[in-house]
């Protein structure tokens, strides 16, 4: 695709994708992802042609006008949502598939100083929450998600959720529902909540000897255990 048909699906993905867009006027008032992505199209195109400092210049307009920093070196996809999108990073070599939805004051960065790939790599249809922080060379795999204000370290497998500091992989909640952060397990409240409720029937019986309503207990919380340990590899 040339430059300028890539900007107006860029706008048509806006229209597409969020439904408290009114009036094409918004566009221009309301947008500063859509913003930071036209600003990007043209400062990644003088990157690629080798004027670095052009490139830095337009970045750094974007930057000042969108609060979004995006290196001109990062590599974007097309139909790239920056939803709200104050506060996104985006490092140099940074690598977004197509159709990927980003929500604001999301880091893609880097864990060190040494030169190469040392930025994720956010495959086709990959939805990363508000605040989450994906650092270092990883791959988000295809129409995976992100939880808001996870912080990712390693990779995240194609269609799982990844949630937590650090993150950890579940299995997809719903593949049909890309915005369903609500609906996304709280993995430390899950292991908290299955802990005290085994250390209530150990009190209890110790407290009465009763062997057998622990006995019963016991079985219900290990198959409460064994389906959170199976959604943890799944």
């Amino acid at each position: 695709m040339t430059l300028f048909s890539l900007i107006k699906e860029d706008f048509g993905t806006v229209k597409r994708n969020d439904p408290a867009l009114r009036s094409n006027v918004e566009l221009f008032l309301n947008y500063p992802g859509l913003w930071a992505i036209f600003f990007h199209r043209f400062s990644h195109w003088f990157w690629q042609k080798n004027f670095r400092l052009l490139g830095r210049f337009v970045s750094g307009v974007s930057r000042f006008l969108t609060s979004v920093d995006i290196h001109p070196g990062a590599q974007v996809g097309r139909r790239v949502f920056l939803d709200h999108a104050t506060g996104v990073v985006i490092g140099e070599t940074t690598i977004i598939g197509d159709d990927v939805l980003i929500y604001q004051q999301v880091t893609l960065g880097g864990v060190s100083l040494s030169c190469g790939k040392r930025h994720p790599t956010v495959e086709n249809g990959a939805v990363i929450g508000a605040g989450a922080k994906v650092l270092g060379n990883i791959t988000i795999g295809r129409e995976a998600k992100i939880g808001a204000n996870s912080v990712v370290v390693t990779d995240v497998d194609a269609e799982c959720t990844a949630v937590g500091v650090p993150a950890h992989m579940t299995k997809r909640i719903d593949n049909k529902i890309p915005l369903s952060h609500n609906v996304m397990p709280d993995i430390n409240k899950e292991l908290f909540e299955y802990l005290v409720k085994r250390i209530a029937v150990l009190e209890h019986t110790i407290q009465t000897g009763d062997l057998e309503t622990m006995k019963k207990k016991d079985h219900e919380l290990e198959e409460v255990y064994q389906t959170f340990i199976k959604s943890m590899k799944d």
